[in-house]
């Protein structure tokens, strides 16, 4: 029997409900830690970060010279 999705594969391995909770974890894990990350931050970079689009630079290449 030819899989028709990838559903019917992780269904029909030995072991699919250890190999989707392991999948839970990582992702939780990932997630968690993207959060701690972006809290840790100091409001100061994010403020830099906020007005950079706005923010005049001369040395930028992206101006097109005509």
């Amino acid at each position: 029997m030819i899989p028709q999705n990838f559903k019917d594969i992780l269904s029909n391995t030995d072991n699919a409900g250890f190999y989707q909770t392991l999948a839970l974890i990582f992702f939780m894990l990932f997630f968690v830690a993207l959060v701690i990350y972006v809290f840790s931050r100091p409001k100061k970079y994010y403020k830099e970060e906020e007005e950079a689009p706005l923010s005049d630079d001369q040395d930028d290449d992206f101006n097109l010279k005509n």
